[in-house]
């Protein structure tokens, strides 16, 4: 029998985020909202390490959000679950992992910067997701702030409709309210302490505001079809009409409504909540969730599309977002689309096919958590229980699989060599690793397989310093950070033939005899794993021949040899990096009838080819990356200027509206802190990707730092 719940519940809550750039205020915003919902009864300071989302402490230290955290209060009847994002370029995996999940959100401005490079960047990961908003110009309060100035930057930069629906009661240091122009009043704080008081507009303001009015009816009218037909039939809009048309307009992201305040002031916050509750769609209003059956056999049935309506009678749909390791356990955050979930629970992971149990259900406030019976569809909880659920995956009911889409993780961009002080850390650290990445998505772990070292990459410098700042103080490790190594490579640009060696070693017993001849020569001529300027890459790296006639050399021992010559090619004679790029053939040999074997002859192969190879002429090889850098059209000089610097070879150039691309093949060693001072280059609007494309001679430049072993001072070495 279906069980009947109340819609009316549903259509309460509000799942929102706080967007902006770095510094912009979004923790403040977020203390203020706690503490005006009598959430928290003391008003926490970013800059006294005391608010409630910025509770770990490197964000303390730091002054900054890093971590996305959740937290829940209640306005005006309404529950409001809130998740305060990091504003830092180096944590956009973290916000978007929280766009993910959310309805709605508030993007704050600096009123005095206006549109800063992250707020563009935060904008956009909310268009991809189709994530409303309304904008809220904070700071009011600091010399040099300007409403008019800052919508603007919203118009010219962002490209959305801003519907201001606020004007200022005084300016700067003398800011003390707004005037609502919706319902025509005055809201004034006249202090940081007292609570909102609603009064008259004052008349020096009233002109003014309904000139406001009238241009905020205007724009409504133009983008909401009957607003426009009420608009052209009465000569203007009411209260409702205007109301319920800024909420279709912010719903369906036509645009957007702009409030003003100073949020460390206190000013601003109460009409904000209302806002929220009164433009921002409930789990209600935004479409289904969208997702594909989840086979468990692996019959070849296809995947089918299927949709979960915010439905708590419905069966359960639950995406995980955020994985997180706390006192009570390890805590797996929750967006519930369909369905109820219940203590004791067993949920089905459908991307993996894993059962899993849920032993307790949490209502978070950032670090402190209270359990609940159960949570239903459009609420945000963690639940302790799930061993194996990662951020991305779908906790379904196991008679009803359903695969959500996950949220998109970003390529890692930077990369430390990581490695424990104490050799008895060595495997403590690779776990911790391990699970430091199952949290954070955005950073992976790898061994490197020529130099061995254990790279940690993620999005930034900031961002890879953080992690191993976790590492060192939640478990006491102590490490040594360092850049990553580069693999080099070397190869021969002119051969040697003829080389001979005679291996003879008596000493008792059963002796070894084999004679070899070979002639080293490059390998230039295949196209097939070939990589930058015809040097061939490790899928072509080594070619062996043999024109043995005669039976002077057996096939067996043939072989062994071939064998023998690869072991040679570990170590080269520049600077011990592995050879590539090598074509041997042998030509000749002679055999003992007693002492010739398999181990001889593959020791005269080793030694016979680094014989020929201190004799040839060699190169040290570099690995290159093709990158592609999207910067706006004005910082192309600067990043042209930047590129050439770090020996990079400019193949393409293309521009698309404001944007630029420029392709170019530049070294690896030379890509190590870019991301960073792209950033600078561009105030954080430019972005790159990179991926290995092979080998390019390095300069003598380069080989006289090449990390990876000793490298010899002279990047050609000719022939002895």
């Amino acid at each position: 029998m279906r069980t009947t719940f109340n819609f009316s519940a549903l259509s309460r809550v509000r799942n929102l985020g706080i967007l902006a750039h770095v510094d912009a205020g979004k923790t403040t915003v977020t203390e203020r909202i706690l503490f005006a919902t009598g959430s928290t009864h003391k008003r926490g300071e970013v800059h006294d390490g005391t608010t409630v989302t910025d509770f770990d402490p490197q964000e303390r230290d730091r002054g900054i959000t890093i971590f996305a955290a959740a937290v829940s209060c209640d306005w005006a009847g309404h529950r409001i679950n809130l998740i305060d994002t990091p504003g830092h370029v180096d944590f956009a995996d973290e916000v978007e992992r929280a766009l993910r999940v959310l309805d709605g959100a508030v993007a704050v401005f600096d009123a005095v910067a206006g549109v800063e490079p992250q707020s563009e960047a935060v904008w956009r990961q909310a268009d991809r997701h189709g994530v409303p908003r309304l904008a809220f110009v904070n700071k009011l309060d600091r010399a040099g702030a300007d409403l008019d100035t800052a919508v603007a930057s919203i118009r010219t930069r962002l490209h959305p409709a801003p519907l201001v629906v606020q004007l200022p009661i005084g300016a700067e240091e003398n800011f003390t309210g707004v005037v609502d122009l919706v319902a025509l009043r005055a809201l004034t704080w006249p202090d940081a302490v007292s609570g909102c008081l609603v009064d008259e507009i004052p008349p020096p303001l009233l002109d003014e505001a309904l000139r406001r009015r009238r241009l905020l009816e205007e724009a409504v009218a133009e983008l909401h079809p009957r607003a426009l037909e009420e608009f052209c039939a009465e000569g203007r809009l009411g209260d409702q009409s205007l109301a319920a048309a800024l909420r279709d307009l912010t719903c369906t992201g036509e645009g957007v409504v702009v409030l003003c305040g100073s949020a460390y002031r206190n000013r601003g916050i109460e009409p904000l909540l209302d806002a929220v509750v009164s433009y921002l769609p409930s789990p209600l209003d935004v479409p289904p969730a969208r997702g594909t059956s989840a086979p468990t056999s692996r019959d070849g049935v296809s995947a089918v599309a299927l949709e979960r309506a915010a439905d708590p009678a419905g069966p359960l749909a639950a995406l995980v977002f955020k994985v997180a390791q706390a006192n009570t356990g390890r805590l797996t955050f929750l967006r519930l689309y369909s369905g109820t979930l219940r203590k004791g629970d067993q949920v089905l992971d459908s991307g993996t096919g894993r059962t899993e149990r849920v032993g307790r259900i949490l209502r978070v406030q950032a670090d402190r958590h209270a359990d609940v019976e159960q949570a239903v569809a459009g609420d945000i909880v963690a639940v302790i229980g799930p061993k194996a659920a990662r951020a991305g995956a779908t906790l379904c009911a196991p008679g009803a699989p359903l695969l959500l889409e996950p949220p998109v993780t970003a390529e890692p961009v930077v990369s430390v060599a990581v490695e424990a002080v104490r050799g008895t850390d060595a495997e403590r650290l690779t776990v911790l690793l391990v699970r430091l990445a199952e949290e954070d998505p955005s950073l992976a772990v790898r061994t490197d397989p020529e130099t061995g070292q254990t790279l940690l990459s993620g999005m930034g410098e900031l961002h890879l310093e953080v992690a191993v700042e976790k590492l060192r103080r939640a478990h006491q490790l102590e490490l040594r950070v360092g850049r990553p190594q580069v693999g080099y490579r070397e190869t021969v640009v002119r051969g040697v033939s003829g080389v001979l060696l005679r291996h003879a070693k008596q000493d008792g017993g059963a002796g070894q005899f084999a004679q070899v001849v070979l002639d080293v020569e490059p390998l230039t001529d295949r196209t097939d794993g070939a990589g930058t300027d015809g040097f061939a890459t490790d899928g072509a790296g080594f070619e062996f021949r043999s024109t043995v006639t005669g039976g002077r050399v057996p096939q067996e021992w043939i072989r062994a040899v071939e064998s023998g010559c690869r072991d040679a090619l570990v170590e080269g004679p520049l600077g011990g990096h592995r050879v590539t790029g090598v074509r041997v053939t042998l030509t000749d040999g002679a055999t003992h009838p007693k002492d010739s074997s398999d181990l001889a002859f593959r020791t005269a192969g080793r030694l016979a080819l680094r014989q020929a190879l201190r004799s040839c002429a060699m190169v040290l090889l570099e690995p290159v990356a093709e990158v592609a850098v999207t910067v706006p059209e004005e910082a192309v000089g600067a990043v042209l200027g930047d590129l050439s610097a770090r020996r990079g070879r400019i193949s393409d150039q293309t521009t698309r509206g404001a944007t630029c691309t420029v392709t170019a093949t530049v070294p690896l060693a030379e890509l190590f802190g870019y991301a960073t001072r792209l950033r600078s280059r561009t105030q954080g609007r430019g972005t790159f990707t990179a991926r290995p494309s092979g080998f390019a001679p390095a300069d003598a430049a380069s080989a006289g730092s090449a990390s990876a072993a000793p490298a010899p001072s002279r990047a050609v070495r000719s022939a002895g």
